[in-house]
């Protein structure tokens, strides 16, 4: 298989890498990370002006085109910088063009689609449970009945990204309990945060921590029949198809965050005196800087692998898995070693060693954990399901 980008694609590739080394530095990446309480407007405002809220969406709805491949491009390159602080162009990407772009009616397209391309809309996603986690299905106790022109929502869910600042959650609920399994008689919504009924709460967390994650409470929120999205019952038949684009999208971010590793690391190792000379030098530290160099690659090959084959149309959830757990891991790997080779400033929150392990840190527990995509593929290699 050809892994180049097409002349159109490096093109692409070398123009966001300017605009990024340009208009969202790691200095202040740094700067806007360090609060937690304040959501990072300004940066979302500079992916608006750049067009980037426009990336995979089609022309017609106003968007700027691109297939996966473009956004992976897009999404690696963002977290080369901002690390976890990426996922402020990726979550709304998710939750509302890939959603609605996908299974929307022609009617939510027209009427969403439009205000995501030109940032006027930000989505967040509100599936997980608070005693279920990566059981979501299982776990899932917010459930919708039948109301007067809609649904009737009740429940709560947890760790939903930016929902404190999002015009819409991407909600799943069950609509039927009366199902022989599990997957079946979910429906998917699209909720008005301000809806009557609906409470946020922020959560304290270790990474990601200007984004904002929180806990969603669902009292009697009434959801129009116009806000569903697609046939009631069957989103977990809809959703499978964008999980494979998310876990993508997480190995695009783990990507990057390793090539920001492997420069710092680059640049203060030939910088770095100790013992009468330059610390790269150091036989330790240039094994370390080679394995972080392996990870990136192995990683890259993945990613383009992956990206590649959904572009197509094919088939490619056991390898959006497998480029989630290499990824994640290997990008945590690399962080960790990367704090290892600054030492004490690399412990140090005026450096970016530490912002991407803590940022990184998260993506081998979600979208969903490692050893949860462990076992689905070793169920897709004809294993006993183990849970």
């Amino acid at each position: 298989m050809d892994f180049e980008l097409s002349e159109e694609q490096r093109a692409f590739k070398d123009s966001v890498q300017k605009w990024v080394n340009k208009e969202v530095p790691k200095s202040w990446a740094r700067e806007l990370e360090k609060d937690e309480h304040n959501y990072p407007f300004a940066l979302w405002d500079k992916f608006t002006e750049a067009g980037f809220h426009g990336i995979g969406i089609d022309e017609e709805y106003g968007g700027q085109g691109g297939d996966v491949v473009t956004q992976m491009i897009l999404g690696r390159e963002l977290a080369r910088t901002l690390g976890g602080l990426a996922w402020i162009w990726g979550i709304t990407s998710f939750a509302g063009s890939k959603s609605i772009g996908i299974y929307g009616s022609e009617e939510q397209k027209k009427r969403f689609l439009p205000e995501i391309a030109e940032g006027r809309l930000r989505a967040a996603i509100a599936f997980t449970e608070p005693g279920g986690g990566t059981d979501l299905l299982g776990a899932m106790r917010t459930d919708a009945v039948r109301g007067d022109g809609g649904w009737v929502l009740n429940g709560e869910k947890i760790w939903s990204s930016s929902a404190h600042v999002a015009d819409y959650l991407l909600v799943i609920a069950r609509t039927d309990k009366n199902v022989q399994k599990a997957h079946q008689g979910v429906t998917l919504f699209w909720v008005p945060t301000k809806s009557p009924g609906v409470q946020i709460t922020p959560l304290p967390k270790l990474g990601m921590r200007s984004m904002g994650s929180c806990t969603v409470h669902f009292d009697n929120v009434f959801v129009p029949d116009d806000l569903v999205l697609g046939e009631p019952g069957k989103a977990w038949y809809m959703l499978l198809p964008t999980l494979n684009n998310e876990r993508i999208m997480v190995g695009a971010f783990c990507t990057g965050v390793i090539d920001g590793v492997l420069e710092d690391a680059l640049e203060y190792m030939k910088q770095r005196k100790a013992f009468g000379k330059i610390i790269g030098q150091f036989q330790i530290l240039q094994h370390y800087v080679a394995d972080i160099a392996t990870w990136r690659h192995t990683s890259e090959l993945l990613l383009h692998s992956t990206a590649s084959l959904l572009a197509a149309g094919k088939p490619c959830h056991m390898e959006s898995s497998m480029l989630k757990i290499q990824a994640s891991e290997y990008a945590v790997q690399a962080a960790d070693l990367g704090i290892q080779i600054l030492g004490g400033m690399g412990y140090s929150a005026e450096t970016d060693m530490q912002r991407y392990w803590r940022d990184a840190r998260l993506w081998r527990i979600g979208p969903i954990t490692n050893e949860m995509a462990r076992n689905g593929i070793a169920e897709g290699l004809g294993l006993p399901r183990s849970f």
